[in-house]
């Protein structure tokens, strides 16, 4: 038997002959997806993969997974050796948006159909684009830091600078707190992106913003349930915890117990299983030649790619049994009982 790392060996050396013929692809009814992830240590993610998964088995399709564990050069090269492979169609959980319009563009020549899931590929030709409205997203996480905090000191809390769902999630918070700036209701103090969406960088963040307000912060407007569990403990440790709204949002396990508990305002649900499944059966309708289903286009700075949007939900104590309701977790994950 072959190892794996052997045979990645022997791809990398042979991409460019075969990234310039079509390789011979599956039959129709039963295509192959190579699935290329930014980060599968992320919790996140690892539902998408699941959810993915079982729906494109359901579809007649399998799937081939990769990781990038945040890393650029390693998803392109992973994007490569499947293509060399001769996968039908790829879905792509893009790492840095920017970066990948050569290797689509060997995709596309060699017959393969691309599919951009939950963040926007950018500056290259997309078969298709499945997510979240992130704009919406953006402005549910400010409304839900500003219904519990109305006046003060905020800080904005982003996330990786590589991902335009970040700018995305941005632009969404400042269509609420901009008139309220200008209302001088509330003053941004500082703002600053989180690399690679990492915890301990959101926490270090927040400790030095801290430090630098005396303590005088009101809002964090976090832009995912990661970057707000850092956050959390930085004010954790200035005793600071649940009296400082803090957005979140994917409703990790971690979050939506925080939301439970008090310490973390809220966070937005997006039922991953509607967004996986919609991703499948994009992927394979695009195999079958079958036309998908789209409700809008977004420009990508390339051009405007066929785009479906789905709903999230905003979650806050009041109404975090959704998950439960949907299946996402059981009761005692949410509630210990």
């Amino acid at each position: 038997m072959i190892s794996r790392a052997f045979k990645i060996t022997v791809t990398a050396l042979a991409t460019a002959a075969a990234l310039s013929a079509a390789p011979a692809h599956a039959s129709k009814t039963h295509p192959v997806i190579g699935f290329s992830i930014d980060d599968l240590r992320v919790e996140r993610w690892t539902h998408d993969r699941d959810f993915f998964v079982q729906a494109a088995k359901k579809l007649g399709a399998t799937v081939d997974v990769e990781s990038a564990n945040a890393n650029e050069s390693r998803q392109i090269s992973q994007i490569q050796n499947l293509i060399a492979q001769g996968v039908d169609v790829l879905v792509i959980v893009p790492f840095n948006s920017k970066v990948l319009g050569n290797v689509i563009a060997s995709a596309h020549s060699a017959g393969i159909k691309v599919v951009s899931y939950d963040r926007l590929i950018l500056d290259a030709a997309v078969d298709g684009y499945v997510s979240f409205d992130n704009e919406k997203v953006g402005e549910m996480q400010a409304q839900g830091v500003v219904n519990a905090a109305p006046k003060g000191n905020y800080f904005l809390l982003g996330g990786a600078s590589t991902d335009n769902n970040a700018r995305l999630l941005r632009e969404g918070q400042m269509k609420v707190l901009q008139p309220l700036v200008d209302k001088g209701d509330i003053k941004i103090v500082g703002k600053q992106w989180t690399p690679q969406w990492e915890p301990e960088k959101a926490q270090s963040i927040i400790e030095n913003a801290l430090t630098a307000n005396n303590n005088n912060i009101q809002g964090i407007v976090a832009s995912n349930d990661g970057t707000a569990g850092g956050a959390i403990q930085a004010l954790t440790e200035q005793k600071l915890e649940g009296k400082v709204a803090v957005s979140g949002q994917d409703a990790d396990l971690a979050g939506v117990r925080r939301v439970v508990a008090g310490t973390q305002t809220m966070t937005v649900y997006k039922p991953l299983r509607a967004l996986a499944s919609s991703a499948a059966e994009m992927a394979v309708d695009l195999v079958k030649g079958v036309k998908p289903k789209f409700n809008t286009q977004i420009g990508n700075g390339k051009e405007k790619v066929d785009t479906l949007l789905l709903k999230p939900i905003l979650l806050t104590k009041d109404n975090v049994d959704v998950v439960v309701k949907d299946g996402f977790y059981t009761h005692q994950q949410v509630f210990g009982k």
